[in-house]
């Protein structure tokens, strides 16, 4: 299978053009929940693709306003690539999307969940136990964490995710940076919290937003209620045995819009699986 057959093409992406500013970006970012936006630029009337604008960039140059100067390069790959090597350099290179490029021109975007549908549709070997493939350290909290708690603790393991222990250390549920951004108040300048949110002097406030969520947007202020995990954590898990196949495991991912399902063994948790662990399968 190759690239081409999986990748969302150029005719169905946003893209944000030199000349131009952080505010375009911004502005995409926000309108359609991107993490990412392709950078182009118009050379002899033609299209040229000329590299990436993520939220990361934004967050880490608070004071850069060119696009020019804030994008990126990336690993790039081209359509009639085979998917399995554009995985395998997701994989190697931590990153959730690949530019496809056709010369200097781009052809279109291929991600990670890209390759898992394709894997949950049998269109490339998914035949795998995720048993071996599984991370076995887990991120965890208690639900009585409070919530900002919890997202610094997602933030500083680099993971989108924290499986919830109850009073007796058994899985309660999970918790996902959607959760967090459902109910996460983007705020401007250095605004006072309300009575349910930590207050600015808090050790449970945000000093300035991490780049942990699928949507979040670059800001001085992100409030959080500063209730217990335990009310926006999800309690209906999806789980899975060391035995299931990639394939299988990849259906459930898409069927329940997931990244992730703990690993469990007995009913008790013994890892992760992670759609990233899948492409290390095929």
């Amino acid at each position: 299978m190759n690239v081409s057959d999986a990748m969302t093409p150029r005719a169905d992406l946003v893209v944000v053009e030199i000349p131009g500013s952080r505010n375009d970006v911004l502005e995409y970012i926000q309108e359609y929940g991107f993490s990412s936006v392709p950078v182009v630029k118009e050379v002899d009337g033609e299209e040229v693709y000329r590299g990436l604008v993520s939220r990361d960039d934004l967050i880490e140059q608070p004071d850069e306003d060119q696009l020019a100067l804030l994008m990126r390069e990336v690993p790039t790959v081209e359509a009639s690539d085979d998917l399995r090597e554009a995985a395998a350099t997701m994989v190697a290179e931590q990153s959730r999307r690949l530019p496809v490029v056709d010369g200097d021109a781009l052809g279109g975007i291929v991600t990670v969940t890209d390759v898992v549908r394709a894997i949950a549709r049998g269109e490339v070997d998914g035949e795998r136990e995720v048993g071996p493939l599984a991370t076995r350290t887990v991120n965890t909290t208690y639900v009585g964490t409070p919530l900002p708690v919890a997202e610094r603790e997602i933030g500083l393991a680099d993971v989108p995710y924290v499986v919830v222990l109850g009073d007796d250390a058994r899985m309660a549920g999970i918790l996902t940076e959607v959760d967090i951004l459902a109910v996460a108040r983007v705020v401007e300048g250095e605004a006072s919290t309300g009575n349910s949110i930590a207050e600015q002097d808090s050790e449970w406030s945000w000093e300035g937003i991490k780049a942990i969520g699928a949507r979040y947007l670059p800001t001085r202020n992100v409030e959080i209620p500063a209730e217990e995990t335990r009310h926006f954590m999800t309690s209906d898990l999806v789980t899975v045995s060391g035995t299931r196949t990639a394939k299988e495991v990849a259906q459930e991912m898409i069927a329940n819009d997931i990244e992730q399902a703990p690993l469990v063994s007995g009913g008790e948790l013994v890892g992760i699986v992670r759609d990233v662990d899948l492409l290390e399968g095929i």
